[in-house]
């Protein structure tokens, strides 16, 4: 444990909580057929896919920087998207490495010294609310660690060979998905440690959990989705739709109630 240790000391911080946040939007897309767009960059209902997942962690009052990882060709739009959107919380756009691991490397490389606790959250996972982050962040300020998740709805079956061998209780089962929110030296000792032992992982809870740290799950439902196919698409305007008419059923009866 010693490595750890050493690393904690050299990364903490001890001014008031400062959260960074680390958007990870540097993939092609090959799996969505978007026209030739990357799916961070295909508009949904009249704005790109990234711009409305930075938008929340804009509006969220938690958040103190953002670092956008990109991909290197798509660099140059995030500022013409902060003057046109009024973004100010960005701090650095950084191009993405071969993986997603080396991506976020990448971006943690640019977060800030006084940074506290540090979210790593999918550019292309744009139904994200200030509320999903704030519940996660609030149990990553309990636990250490914090995961947006979701208790899986089907019956989970292992296989081998296409073929069935076990039936695992789904009672136990959750779908991992972002933000994941850490203390920032725990993030940072884990990453580190885990580029030197060569160790490949396919999201952040994996670092903290290969140094010996627990992850605690946060259910935030089954509407924080991620683009990855052509189908998501249209899953995520049908959810943005029902967000929107159930704010205005609220709304009127707001008014309606007022009015009396």
């Amino acid at each position: 444990m010693g490595r750890i240790s050493d690393l904690f000391g050299a990364f903490r911080s001890e001014s008031e909580p400062f959260c960074s946040a680390i958007i990870v939007a540097a993939g092609s897309g090959t799996r969505c057929d978007c026209g030739g767009k990357t799916k961070q960059m295909t508009e949904l209902m009249g704005l790109p896919v990234v711009a409305r997942t930075i938008m929340q962690f804009e509006q969220s009052e938690l958040i103190n920087e953002i670092i956008i990882v990109a991909k290197a060709d798509e660099m140059s739009r995030y500022e013409e998207m902060s003057a046109d959107y009024g973004w100010r919380k960005i701090a650095s756009v950084v191009p993405g490495g071969e993986t997603r691991q080396k991506s976020v490397f990448n971006g943690l490389r640019e977060v800030s010294e006084k940074a506290d606790f540090i979210a790593v959250h999918d550019g292309c996972r744009c139904l994200v609310t200030p509320e999903i982050i704030k519940k996660t962040y609030s149990e990553a300020r309990i636990h250490g660690c914090a995961s947006a998740a979701c208790r899986a709805k089907d019956t989970i079956k292992r296989e081998a060979n296409g073929i069935i061998e076990e039936t695992i209780d789904r009672s136990h089962v959750w779908l991992a998905q972002t933000p994941q929110i850490f203390k920032a030296d725990i993030l940072r000792a884990g990453a580190y440690i885990a580029r030197d032992d060569g160790i490949d992982v396919t999201d952040d809870c994996m670092l903290a959990e290969y140094i010996g740290f627990k992850v605690k799950l946060v259910d935030c439902g089954y509407s924080n989705i991620k683009i990855t196919t052509a189908e998501d698409m249209y899953i995520a305007e049908a959810i943005l739709r029902h967000r929107s008419d159930q704010f205005d059923l609220v709304k009127s009866s707001v008014i309606g109630e007022g009015s009396k």
